[in-house]
């Protein structure tokens, strides 16, 4: 007998970097499923612009996710103006395409502190808040390449490899409690952050509103594992019955590598200079690091 679908009707959810591309998607399909939604970006004007396109009560508000004490006081917000949070989805995160050896330690320290540690900080104040009431769902957006590695993007990797490993604990965790956890794992998304990547002939891109049905459904019917395409998580799988070095040259022959390597870092300017503004609170962290590097004490 097939599940019966579970209503959002009315479901107070909140999206992080729901200003553009991903985010915005996913606000926009909470909507049209009757939830009421809250928009949090570091972009506040973006929040506001994509609330105000969303109608529906919906409310844009700045965070930096980095900014921990300013997160937990965005979701307080959030409480006060809408109820209490039934959703909570850590779609906020950037991605630096380089060589890892290249990577400068800003570049390193911002992407652990938007990707991971915004999203562990997010999911510990939604299991504080939804534990208690024995409801509630959280979503946290990682990648496919929170599964395997791709050449120049490293630390891109680390993060999302964290992102998956943190909600496999947590699932965990909430056993029994009535609060859900979901993990999302895309392919490459054709919104900003994908901007000047090489598409490969195994995998054609995805749309944003491919990565919003996926999560609607994961919310309605329960799931964990989400891959957008589908057919990721079915390659993975089968990936891992295969010796590494018959990975390594199917991965070859499909161009996997390249999509990455062959990136047209000019197309990609522009998003990477808002990506590296992309996270204030941290910049604090990233000049005590610059402080006490050796090159700086040589200096």
């Amino acid at each position: 007998m097939a599940k019966e679908p579970r209503s959002l009707h009315g479901r107070v959810a909140v999206v992080t970097g729901g200003g553009r591309g991903i985010g915005k998607a996913l606000a926009l399909a909470l909507t049209s499923e009757g939830c009421r939604v809250a928009i949090g970006d570091v972009d506040a004007v973006a929040a506001e612009s994509a609330a105000a396109e969303l109608g529906n009560g919906a409310v844009g508000l700045h965070v930096d996710v980095t900014d921990r004490p300013g997160f937990t006081a965005f979701l307080d917000e959030v409480e006060r103006r809408l109820g209490p949070i039934d959703v909570l989805v850590n779609n906020a995160g950037i991605m630096t395409v380089g060589p890892h050896d290249q990577e400068d330690d800003a570049t390193a320290i911002r992407l652990i502190e938007i990707n991971l540690h915004g999203v562990i900080h997010g999911t510990k104040e939604a299991m504080r808040r939804m534990k208690p009431r024995g409801t509630g769902h959280i979503v946290n957006i990682a990648s496919s390449a929170g599964k395997s590695g791709f050449p120049h993007l490293a630390t891109y990797c680390a993060t999302k490899h964290g992102v998956v490993g943190l909600s496999e604990a947590v699932r965990l965790e909430l056993r029994g409690t009535g609060v859900e956890i979901s993990v999302v794992m895309p392919g490459i998304v054709d919104t900003e952050l994908s901007a000047g990547l090489v598409e490969t002939p195994a995998f054609k891109n995805s749309s944003v509103d491919d990565v919003a049905d996926g999560v609607i459904d994961a919310l309605k019917f329960t799931r964990f594992d989400v891959f957008v395409p589908k057919s990721i998580g079915a390659t993975w799988a089968i990936f891992n019955l295969v010796p590494r070095r018959a990975r390594d040259a199917v991965g070859r022959a499909l161009k996997l590598d390249r999509a990455l390597t062959g990136a047209d870092h000019g197309a990609r300017a522009v998003y990477e200079a808002r990506a590296a503004a992309s996270a204030p609170a941290a910049d604090g962290v990233i000049a005590e690091s610059a402080a006490e590097s050796p090159e700086s004490a040589a200096a």
